[in-house]
């Protein structure tokens, strides 16, 4: 039986699968088991944020499986502890912190944060979370909701839970504030919306406006944290300063793990919410190893290179292809090029496969970049060598 039929007969179809099947990485360049090579501009769509087979996060990993992987959170645990400390402090905010899995259970456990202080420190009930439309902000029932993006709300999966809206600018939102709102929730930087940075004046003109109103800010930093888009959050490049912050994605390198951050320090009582498998040992340990290597070549200047030199390739591609783009967008690696339309995005992913390199999908027709945020120089002018190769066969 082939790996393709054992996945149709067996895995539910929920993905449309690609069936080159990799066997091994080494940092960011990916191996098939017929041998062919592929520079991955994807990074498991932005987790394996130090690359694949890192040394140093292997080596914790094998550690740490050989003396405990996981107990339950009815008992303290040390690395989570001290990963929560180090969020914190690479954060520069006053806050406490819960893991989870996924990007979407920390959205969800976010949720549940506004709603509780919706419940508790208003005379009257609020429970209203507005969000932008394009937005995106997981695959839960509740976190589908969340998201700004109708075609993500079919009626397979109705009836959904009440109390959100979509705006379609920040303008807007301030407008549809009313006196059941009790949180607004944004991505900095939208992913799946197309790669779509917000504009940084309106980001702090809202946010002192919520501030006023005892309303909470929760920034969806999933895919925009940790390093990603320059800074340790996307919330310092902006500088504001949020109620709640919610992580995943590269923080494990590959391991999944979630967080939200909050300063509603006791906001949560035992019982209010719980994990199973959120911040054990073997995820921990893997997010502390990777905020070690991230903050070491933060601080060295080297990710910082790396996004200047994918910066220039992009705008290059950019400037001679400019009947196949409309823009360059994004910030830090979280970078994207926008297709004329939906058939030249699909044609564009596809040839770039085919060329070697793995390019990814998101909204607005955008050819979605998310390198790995330890790539190299060499990985980075051969990724773009078959990227260009690839526009040429269009």
């Amino acid at each position: 039986m082939t790996l393709e039929t054992m996945d149709h007969d067996y895995v539910l179809a929920t993905y449309a699968r690609n069936y080159s099947s990799f066997v091994r990485g080494e940092g960011s360049t990916l191996y098939t088991d017929d041998g062919r090579d592929f520079i991955d501009f994807g990074s498991g769509i932005g987790v394996n944020s130090v690359g694949h087979a890192r040394p140093e996060l292997v080596n914790a990993l094998c550690d740490q499986a050989s003396k405990i992987l996981h107990i339950s959170n009815l008992q303290v645990i040390e690395p989570q502890a001290k990963l929560a400390k180090r969020l914190v402090e690479l954060s520069g905010y006053d806050m406490r912190v819960f893991f989870g899995n996924s990007g979407a259970e920390a959205n969800e456990a976010a949720i549940k944060i506004a709603r509780k202080y919706g419940e508790t420190h208003f005379d009257k009930k609020r429970f209203k979370v507005i969000t932008l439309e394009n937005s995106f902000h997981g695959r839960t029932i509740t976190t589908v909701k969340a998201t700004g993006q109708g075609k993500f709300h079919t009626p397979f999966f109705a009836p959904y839970p009440d109390g959100f809206s979509y705006e379609s600018a920040i303008e807007a939102i301030v407008e549809a504030i009313d006196n059941e709102t009790v949180a607004v929730m944004l991505e900095l930087v939208q992913g799946e919306g197309g790669v779509q940075p917000l504009d940084k004046h309106a980001v702090q003109m809202l946010a002192r406006h919520l501030k006023e109103q005892g309303i909470l800010l929760i920034i969806d930093e999933v895919q925009t944290g940790v390093y990603r888009t320059g800074k340790f959050l996307a919330s310092q490049l902006y500088e504001i300063e949020p109620d709640i912050i919610t992580l995943a994605k590269g923080l494990g390198g590959g391991v999944p793990i979630g967080a939200v951050m909050t300063n509603l320090k006791d906001i949560f009582q035992p019982g209010d919410h719980g994990s199973t498998f959120g911040g054990n040992y073997l995820s921990s340990r893997a997010g502390l190893t990777v905020l070690d290597l991230l903050e070491m070549q933060y601080d060295q200047g080297e990710i910082a290179q790396r996004q200047l030199i994918f910066e220039e390739k992009l705008s290059a591609i950019m400037a001679q292809y400019s009947f196949m783009f409309d823009a360059a967008v994004g910030l830090g690696l979280m970078r994207g090029l926008r297709a004329k339309n939906p058939e030249s995005q699909s044609a564009i992913i596809a040839a770039a496969f085919a060329a070697g390199v793995i390019v990814l999908k998101a909204g607005r027709n955008t050819v979605r970049f998310l390198p790995s945020l330890t790539i190299s120089p060499s990985e980075i002018e051969e990724g773009f060598s078959r990227f260009e190769k690839a526009l040429t066969t269009l």
